[in-house]
């Protein structure tokens, strides 16, 4: 009867895990829910883990921001349909990105998860890591809130890969048009997204980010482009090779909307590890005035009340304490000394014995004869 318990019990611990895995895996399928503010499922949903199965055409660019997941489901009620396309990324970078990638400018602002838009009856917003396209047939008073308490069943993320890109918060918001905002992470969503420059010309093998927005002025306006990099020195490496593509006169290699330019909207400053580009009708002063209005900030954290503490006098602060540490020992151990040496030579005084052992000849004799 114990061996067969034994055996149940070493069958649970090995069958644990894989329980533990399957529940996990049917948990990370379940990325749309099957019924929402009256809306249910037609037919199970469709899934898959290939980019091409969620747009072929821009597949590569879904790679960039870190394509993990794809599942399109049909959701009916009475008198409307509803066709949702929702794609899971690998963090809330990639969600944003594809987010400015699939937006259209003519589409309005509207306050569904961490950001959406809709023309008409088709709306795109993201949440965590999850883009969402959703297509209504019919479009009711009641359509937003309804994808807003989608929006609260979807899957959660935390930790580094919830925070958004900083990058774009670098924009000035003065005479921004936000629908035109691209976030790009490669050449491809560059490219596909707008982009003014050479994507060789920017260096996404050097993890360079890329956001470009456009500005209405006075002249009629133009695109600001923000590349950040890892480093200053990689920046500046870049700053100068695009001054002096830049400088270099339209050629050939232009994009056409550096080619269409005016000459004094074409300017660059850096800023720490950011570029900003301008390109476009703003006059010499606007495209100036727009630069300048791009600084990077680094965030410090002070870890101490008094305020930044250097490494020399981090050293300093910690030999002090070991000196004194030093001394507060050596002065205990003759305080005990003088305690314990100095009670037991009173107690011998005090029997009438010299205060010293060292002349004492008496010993103790077992006498075993």
């Amino acid at each position: 009867m114990l061996r067969r318990w034994l055996s149940i019990a070493i069958v649970l611990v090995f069958l644990s895990p894989l329980a533990a895995r399957t529940a996990l895996a049917t948990q990370q399928a379940t990325l749309l829910p099957g019924d929402f503010a009256g809306w249910h499922e037609i037919a199970p949903a469709q899934q898959s883990t290939s980019p091409d199965a969620a747009d072929p055409v821009n597949a590569s660019v879904l790679r960039e921001y870190g394509f993990a997941e794809f599942v399109s489901a049909n959701y009916s009620q009475p008198g409307n349909r509803l066709s949702i396309r929702a794609i899971r990324f690998g963090d809330a970078t990639g969600a944003y990105g594809a987010f400015t990638f699939y937006r259209q400018p003519e589409m309005r602002r509207e306050d569904i998860g961490t950001e959406g838009a809709f023309d008409g009856s088709h709306v795109l917003f993201w949440k965590g890591a999850v883009l969402v396209d959703a297509s209504f047939e019919h479009l009711s008073a009641m359509s937003a809130a309804q994808l807003r308490e989608l929006a609260q069943q979807l899957p959660g993320i935390s930790g580094p890969s919830s925070i958004p890109p900083a990058l774009p918060s670098y924009l000035p918001p003065a005479a921004l048009e936000s629908s035109s905002v691209r976030y790009a992470l490669g050449p491809d969503s560059y490219r596909l997204g707008g982009g003014v420059l050479v994507p060789a010309q920017v260096g996404f093998d050097r993890d360079a980010e890329a956001v470009t927005a456009h500005y209405s002025s006075a002249h009629g306006g133009g695109t600001l482009t923000l590349l950040m990099y890892p480093t200053p020195q990689i920046a500046r490496e870049r700053a100068k090779a695009i001054e002096n593509f830049l400088k270099s006169g339209s050629s050939p290699q232009w994009p056409q909307p550096l080619a269409e330019s005016s000459s004094e909207a074409l300017q660059i400053r850096r800023s720490g590890p950011i570029l900003a580009i301008t390109n476009g009708n703003f006059s010499a002063t606007e495209a100036r005035r727009l630069l300048e209005s791009v600084n990077y900030t680094a965030d410090v954290t002070w870890n101490h009340t008094e305020g930044y503490v250097s490494e020399a006098s981090k050293t300093a602060r910690l030999l002090l304490g070991i000196a004194a540490l030093v001394g507060i020992l050596g002065a205990a151990a003759i305080l005990l000394g003088f305690f314990f040496g100095g009670g037991r030579a009173l107690l011998r005084r005090l029997r009438g014995k010299p205060v010293s052992s060292l002349s004492d000849e008496e010993f103790i004799r077992l006498k075993l004869r």
